[in-house]
């Protein structure tokens, strides 16, 4: 086959391609499908920013008491002295 014809095959194929794809992604099983599959993106962005949270909140609470233990011990060596 000439180089050519496999080249004007092609790019009709890709019309064709286009233009079901086009009819395709306009039906309504295809968009139900798709508002799932984005409410499930969500779910699991949600369920993620709460894991987050919950360690910044950990975090916080250990950076607290780290510097409640050192205020401590600097108080008592000032009392020691």
């Amino acid at each position: 086959m000439k180089k050519s014809t496999f080249n004007t095959l092609l790019v009709g194929g890709g019309f064709l391609l286009g233009t079901a794809g086009i009819k395709l992604l306009t039906s309504a099983p295809v968009k139900n499908a798709c508002v799932q599959g984005i409410a499930c993106g969500m779910r699991v962005k949600n369920c993620y920013q709460d894991m987050v949270e919950q360690a910044k909140a950990n975090v916080d609470d250990m950076v607290a008491e780290a510097a409640y233990i050192t205020q401590s011990e600097a108080a008592a060596d000032n009392a020691a002295e």
